[in-house]
């Protein structure tokens, strides 16, 4: 059923002639109600949704990720998720190849793309004109061997040497890695291959924010809802599947924090307020983000008119 905040649906995007929807972007922190704008913008414009947030690629963490059920997703069909194993990784550029033919896919039913998600460089290499350099085993294990040897301090030292921009925006030893990595593989700064904002085809990025207390408040209650669907026995359920051996999934939100509750070293108490805190760091990291984007289009997440507002800015445009 299409909300009464929503006027009835148009025509797809192919209906329109020499002119075209764009491609939908749905961006902003976690907790900020993306999943339900994607959802009523797809019942407005016959659309479908295609997932950008990098932790809801993995099978059976649901509860945790906020992953949207089956049976609350009205139908829309959703894209690029549960297609990982929780010890299984992927790549950004990885995820720009199949977010990309997602995106076709749907247009050439005559449907309209909406992204949603709060992962900013994942949205990114889906929207924006970038390239991704390779990867080499050995090269990016000798980086890793050092960060386990001399820490994350030592790893941006280095980093600062050959790359400052990079190293000025880098906080995790993954990403440290990784920016040495290519450095040492192609001689260019990993912040090279980040250019100018440029779309790749025309696309509407619309970003939901809102008041910051009034969020802060919605993730508390977000992780104790978490808490108390079962997470803790989610994350047991996976530590069978893999879940400590993969190099990405058991750092997310949560289930790190609640994977030390399993091995005795926390309790649910204080995983849960761990959780809250670091929920709410990330949420200003997205923030950060997004906001260094001119291109976005903000709305407060609390407007009456939420839908009708965000369905406005999505108008047809000359497509190639």
């Amino acid at each position: 059923m299409i909300p009464a905040s929503v006027p009835a649906p148009e025509p797809g995007p192919a209906a329109t002639g020499s002119a075209a929807l764009p491609l939908v972007a749905v961006v902003g922190p976690t907790g900020s109600g993306k999943s339900e704008l994607a959802l009523q913008l797809a019942e407005r414009f016959d659309g479908e949704a295609v997932n950008a947030d990098s932790m809801q690629f993995y099978r059976g963490m649901d509860i945790g990720t906020a992953k949207l059920p089956p049976a609350e997703r009205r139908g829309v069909p959703h894209h690029l998720m549960d297609f990982l194993g929780v010890w299984e990784d992927t790549t950004v550029a990885d995820f720009q190849r199949m977010a990309r033919a997602a995106i076709a896919d749907i247009r050439s039913r005559g449907k309209l793309p909406i992204l949603v998600g709060g992962s900013g460089l994942y949205n990114r290499a889906a929207i924006d004109v970038l390239e991704f350099p390779g990867t080499d085993p050995k090269v990016r294990a000798a980086f890793e061997a050092d960060l386990a040897r001399h820490g994350l301090p030592a790893m941006l030292a280095r980093l600062t040497a050959v790359d400052p921009v990079s190293a000025a925006r880098i906080n995790d030893g993954k990403r440290a890695v990784r920016a040495l990595e290519v450095h040492a593989l192609t001689g260019r700064t990993f912040s090279s291959f980040m250019p100018e904002r440029e779309y790749v085809s025309p696309t509407v990025q619309i970003g939901l924010n809102g008041d910051r207390v009034k969020l802060h408040e919605r993730l508390a209650l977000r992780v104790h809802t978490m808490v108390d669907a079962g997470l803790l026995a989610e994350v047991e359920s996976l530590i069978p599947e893999g879940l400590r051996e993969g190099r990405t999934a058991h750092k997310a939100l949560g289930y790190q924090q609640f994977l030390r509750v399993v091995d005795g070293d926390s309790t649910v108490a204080q995983a849960s307020e761990e959780t809250i805190v670091a929920t709410r760091q990330f949420a200003r990291r997205q923030l950060t983000w997004f906001r260094a984007d001119p291109r976005v289009h903000w709305l407060d997440w609390s407007q009456p008119d939420l839908a009708a507002a965000a369905a406005d800015l999505v108008r047809p445009v000359p497509y190639p």
